[in-house]
């Protein structure tokens, strides 16, 4: 891994008048090439800290005078990327939002750490296709290969440390992004091999597979908002829940047979293991979210799951987020009507989803400008199961687009405009119609709900 060149300049990037006046102030500016948005927004962890227009140069600038050194993310909608600050830095970033990730540089006081921060991220990305392949390699030749691949990593971060001045925690965050994202692969290896090649491994890993387990940490603040850390902890629990499962509550063919079961296992292990507040919030919101969005279990075990949650994790920071997704999934069940949501007509007429699925069966399916290729997919698809099922009516609905451009859209495709329409609330649509993932379908008789999470491309259809 070769760290980039940098060219930005201070001078000519914000004007030669910039100083920073105080040593504990912090200044981080730059500019975005093809800006998606107005606004730059600075978070720690899910805190909003401060927001920065774009002047008309699509320059912003921020200057923080009371800032706790630490890992930071910027977002620029919809794209986001961390930025590590400490007191007296001056950072500067330059990047296009065509190649978001890959066009962002850094320069000035800080640009050491977080252009070593973002090449890991992007080598990262780059193995990828690598390690799949290595899924397949035997435990000890995996461990192996693994292993030098961390190394490599490690060697170049201590490259960084002798030529730049790091603090310690600064040092700390960069060898987590390391190894966590090497544990991880470690975690996900014999569920992976299992897949690919059909060989049962879990129970025969060599002795030091894990080792590196005796060192994880489970409350470290600093770490819990690092994305190879967070993503280590999905794998690491679910792993061990797995494991704890196979051992004393049955696993059929190696899967999951009972979901309610297997996830309040999750939370339990959560509660016990996990210390740091943040972190467990997350984790627990982690395992709601996959519980309630992907498994669609009954009405009677998601109502067992979301009790059991409140009594573990009643305090949660994202306790009336989880509260709505519940409560959005209970009104979705079959035989239920379907929500009485209000959208607009081409000619700008108000009318609620239960006037156009009345006396009809409806497919209910969504879209948005914001992504071009799913909307040539979708609406393909759509037509495609139209005249497969002439005795339904496809009906799109349009959830964050402008009445300009998604007229526009649809004349580019020939849509059928009185079977498409458009959502006047975002996010009361997204909330009360459940919409995850965006291939997902409501199918209705008669206002009635036969299958609130189906999906487009689902077998069945």
């Amino acid at each position: 891994m070769q760290r980039r060149l940098l060219y930005l300049s201070l001078f000519v990037l914000m004007g030669c008048d910039v100083a920073v006046e105080k040593k504990d102030t912090v200044f981080f500016a730059g500019e975005i090439v093809n800006p998606t948005s107005g606004h730059i927004v600075l978070y720690k962890g899910d805190d909003f800290v401060d927001s920065a227009r774009l002047d008309s140069n699509n320059r912003f600038s921020f200057r923080l005078d009371s800032l706790e050194n630490g890992l930071y993310h910027f977002k620029h909608h919809p794209e986001y990327q961390y930025v590590y600050l400490k007191k007296g830095d001056s950072l500067l970033i330059r990047l296009n939002t065509m190649d978001f990730d890959e066009s962002l540089v850094f320069s000035g006081n800080g640009g050491g750490i977080n252009n070593f921060l973002l090449e890991l991220f992007l080598a990262h990305e780059a193995e990828a296709p690598l390690i799949y392949s290595m899924y397949r390699l035997k435990p000890e030749e995996f461990h192996k290969k693994i292993d030098s691949l961390k190394r490599s990593k490690l060697e170049q971060l201590e490259i960084l440390k002798s030529e730049t001045d790091l603090s310690e925690k600064e040092g700390k965050i960069a060898e987590a992004s390391i190894v966590y994202n090497y544990y991880t692969f470690k975690e996900k290896y014999p569920f992976k091999h299992k897949y690919y090649t059909g060989d049962k491994v879990i129970d025969k890993l060599p002795p030091s597979f894990y080792d590196y387990r005796k060192n994880v940490t489970f409350e470290n603040k600093e770490f819990t908002y690092l994305r190879p850390y967070y993503n280590f902890m999905i794998n690491h629990l679910g792993n061990r829940t797995y494991v704890s499962c196979s051992e004393k509550c049955g696993i059929e063919n190696d899967m999951v047979q009972n979901h309610l079961h297997f996830n309040r296992h999750k939370l339990k292990l959560i509660d016990s293991l996990v210390k740091e507040k943040d972190l467990k919030d997350n984790l627990f919101r982690n395992v709601a979210f996959d519980y309630l969005l992907q498994i669609h279990d009954t009405e009677e075990n998601n109502k067992v799951f979301i009790e059991n949650f409140h009594q573990l994790s009643g305090n949660n920071k994202h306790i009336s987020e989880i509260n709505e997704l519940y409560e959005g999934i209970r009104n979705m069940q079959p035989n239920k009507e379907i929500p009485n949501i209000s959208v607009l007509d081409t000619a700008g007429t108000q009318i609620s989803l239960r006037e156009i699925a009345k006396n009809t069966k409806t497919v209910f399916y969504f879209w948005s400008g914001t992504d071009k290729r799913h909307f040539e997919n979708i609406t393909r698809r759509a037509h495609q199961l139209s005249s497969k099922m002439p005795e339904y009516s496809f009906v799109g609905i349009n959830l964050n687009t402008d009445d300009s451009k998604w007229k526009v859209m649809m004349e580019t495709r020939n849509l059928d405009k009185a079977l498409q329409y458009r959502v006047e609330d975002f996010e009361e649509a997204m909330k009360a119609l459940v919409i995850y993932p965006m291939n997902k379908c409501i199918i209705t008789e008669d206002t009635k709900i036969v299958d609130a999470f189906s999906n487009m491309y689902a077998s069945s259809f």
